[in-house]
């Protein structure tokens, strides 16, 4: 397979990041002057900034392009009006879930996706085959960057380049850094206060550059993937191919909360309603271990019988809580507070079973 190379690639390189595959691209874990855990800190405390160009991106622009797109995703476009986003999943009709994406509302008209890196071309053949002749659908994921601006500290960082950022979570905005035109959004994938910033790609070393530069004088750095990891894990964000996958559905994932159930049909929504109605068998909770152990995706959860009753999908050590934690999809049986045990390479780890989020 061809890995792929952000616009930033040799920015994170002279950086002496630590690179790894990302669906497909190339992309840092961390880098050589801080380290996970530093640019885990400094976006809980300060602000940090992330390259997350391998992101997908997708237009569909034409009359109707909200009514259609919104007769195949889960969630509700109608809720939102032109500045707002929204985050949504994308099903196959037997409800598992092809890519959790978030969708731009530019106008009735002008939509504009961003899927996750690994699905991209999936998500876009199935938007592009099923589409109505007067939409078009384009693929524009080496036509533009994406950088997130996370932190207690990210308005700060704006307003250095004049931007006031006082809108709210979801909506978003066209304006400029260093007279580069970009996309500002009041999202991110960290749990903390901050803002994903969408320029060309062509225009993303200039602003990655004035935005390291206003950054550090925040006192904070650039992250890689590994710090966004443990962020989202500690929030209960899933990530597709973890919390979300094609044998995963939304109602197993505990998204319903994005699922537009009086909407009308969407793809999957047929086999949704019936799991929802039956009830899921299993569903996506949070684990704090009890002892020394990290839980791993992959890994085995028993009850205290020795009954298997789920699978960790994402594990890691939280700095804040200073204890391994994980997201798991586990049996209905198994309630908030219960004890679970899990296999840590051989070793039995006893956790608890808790409310996300779980920072």
């Amino acid at each position: 397979m061809i890995v792929k190379n952000s616009p930033l690639h040799q920015k994170h390189l002279d950086l002496r990041a630590k690179m790894a595959d990302f669906g497909g691209w190339l992309m840092p874990i961390e880098y050589a002057q801080s380290g996970a855990i530093a640019e885990y800190s400094a976006v809980r405390e300060r602000v940090g900034i992330f390259d997350v160009s391998h992101l997908g991106k997708i237009s569909i622009i034409g009359e109707g392009a909200v009514e259609y797109l919104n007769r195949v995703v889960t969630n509700d476009l109608s809720k939102i009006t032109s500045g707002q986003a929204q985050y949504t999943l994308l099903c196959n009709e037997d409800g598992g879930v092809v890519d959790d994406l978030i969708v731009y509302r530019n106008s009735e008209t002008d939509l504009f996706l961003i899927p996750n890196a690994s699905n991209t071309t999936s998500v876009f053949e199935i938007l592009n085959k099923n589409s109505p002749t007067q939409l078009q659908v384009k693929n524009l994921h080496k036509e533009y960057a994406v950088i997130a601006v996370q932190g207690p500290d990210s308005a700060k960082v704006l307003s250095r380049f004049g931007i006031k950022s006082d809108f709210n979570y979801m909506s978003f905005i066209n304006t400029t850094i260093e007279s580069c035109p970009i996309i500002l959004c009041r999202t991110g994938y960290t749990g903390e206060f901050g803002f994903e910033i969408i320029p060309l790609w062509q225009d993303a070393e200039k602003v990655w550059d004035k935005l390291v530069e206003v950054v550090e004088k925040f006192n904070g750095t650039p992250c890689g993937l590994g710090a966004r990891d443990i962020l989202r894990t500690e929030m209960g964000y899933p990530l597709h191919g973890h919390e979300l996958s094609l044998e995963i559905s939304p109602v197993q994932a505990s998204a319903t909360w994005a699922i537009g159930w009086k909407k009308g049909p969407f793809h999957g929504s047929d086999v949704l309603v019936a799991q929802k109605s039956e009830g899921a068998t299993r569903r996506m909770r949070g684990l704090k271990s009890n002892d020394r152990g990290i839980p791993r995706a992959g890994m085995e959860l028993q009850d205290a019988s020795g009954k298997s009753v789920g699978t960790v999908t994402s594990g890691t050590f939280s700095p804040t809580l200073k204890k391994g934690i994980a997201l798991a999809l586990i049996s209905n049986s198994i309630k908030l507070g219960d004890q679970v045990v899990i296999d840590v390479r051989g070793r039995d780890c006893v956790a608890e079973v808790s409310k996300l989020p779980l920072v």
